[in-house]
């Protein structure tokens, strides 16, 4: 009996351990945004897109037109058990150059500064939606003209 009970006690003990690690929360950073160290190092009105290259590397995302930005983003995303994951935290380095190609501002954005935009998904409806594959060409079986295929 008392070796059940120490059996017992133990896998308790060891489930019990288990359900505390599984219920910790995960973290994942994705993105690179520079620090204000980093950024200190690089000077407005005399650096251009080469020397901020060379200081802190090129960005993952640029403006559209040639005199735009580039844009450093970064994203710390907590992960918890069955919750839905949560940004806890956004940076997105802003550095704007003039028709030089020389830098014109620095700016730093984070959560706090945002707000959430929905995104409109714009999906392409394909016709066949509820009809089975069988379905579809069964139903097609009684709209093939032979005289047409002859011809």
């Amino acid at each position: 009996m008392a070796k059940v009970m120490l059996w017992f006690r133990r896998s308790l003990a060891v489930t019990l351990l288990f359900g505390v690690i599984a219920c910790a929360a995960t973290f994942s950073n994705h993105g690179y945004a520079p620090t204000d160290d980093e950024l200190e190092n690089v000077i407005v009105g005399v650096d251009s897109h080469s020397s901020v290259e060379e200081t802190i590397g090129r960005p993952s995302s640029t403006g559209l037109l040639r005199v735009g930005g580039w844009y450093y983003v970064s994203n710390r995303v907590r992960h918890f058990a069955y919750k839905q994951d949560e940004v806890i935290d956004r940076q997105l380095v802003a550095i704007s150059f003039d028709k030089r190609g020389i830098v014109s501002n620095i700016e730093r954005f984070t959560l706090e500064d945002g707000r959430v935009i929905a995104l409109n998904r714009r999906v392409t409806s394909t016709g066949i939606k509820g009809i089975s594959f069988i379905k579809q060409m069964l139903g097609n079986i009684g709209r093939i003209n032979l005289a047409d295929q002859i011809n």
